[in-house]
């Protein structure tokens, strides 16, 4: 039973870690935008 446990455990680790992947490349996308409006 422990090791299903962690076994879910280090999946959903992983899934965020995804997820933090995403928003910060999403992040960056906004940061970029955000700059070229800054420069006009």
């Amino acid at each position: 039973m422990k090791l299903k446990f962690e076994e879910l455990y280090i999946q959903n680790l992983q899934a965020l870690l995804k997820d933090n992947k995403a928003v910060h490349e999403i992040e960056k996308r906004i940061d970029q935008r955000h700059m070229d409006r800054l420069s006009d």
